[in-house]
């Protein structure tokens, strides 16, 4: 079988072949990424660092990426730094005691947003974040965990 010519070529040929019509049928029928455009909402995806005791938390849609961070004082507070100007972060914790109201972050000099949070976060707290940059409106949600045990 091996001592055939037609069948070694069509061996080498056929991965080459596969590629190229994965990579043609991309092209011809893939979606083409736009522009976020002013007014609507767009998703955040929770990135693989949330899930752990990393110490932040990031959150991804396209170009735009969100970094959250619980700082250790006495009081929690939180800071979400982002790949691209916005112009205003609201966050709000979800806990199972109940909902709190979001609130806003404030504008740092050093382009962070910072606040606090009403509650401690405890295992099971989700915090929910909307930012909005460029007339448009990002959201996501991430759990906790990704706060260290020796921080907020």
């Amino acid at each position: 079988m091996f001592r055939n010519r037609h069948v070694i070529i069509a061996l080498l040929v056929t991965p080459v072949l596969a590629v190229l019509a994965w990579l043609g049928v991309g092209q011809l029928a893939g979606e083409t990424p736009a522009p976020a455009e002013p007014g609507r909402s767009y998703p955040l995806v929770e990135q693989p660092n949330c899930r752990y005791a990393s110490g932040a938390c990031d959150l991804r849609n396209a170009e735009l990426e969100l970094r959250i961070v619980l700082g250790q004082t006495a009081e929690p507070t939180i800071t979400v730094t982002s790949s691209h100007p916005l112009e205003r972060v609201q966050l709000a914790l979800a806990s199972g005691e109940g909902r709190a109201l979001p609130g806003d972050l404030a504008r740092s000099a050093n382009g962070q947003w910072v606040g606090r949070l009403a509650l401690r976060p405890v295992t099971g707290d989700r915090l929910r974040l909307v930012a909005q940059g460029d007339g448009a409106f990002y959201y996501g949600e991430v759990a906790t965990a990704f706060a260290r045990p020796g921080d907020s």
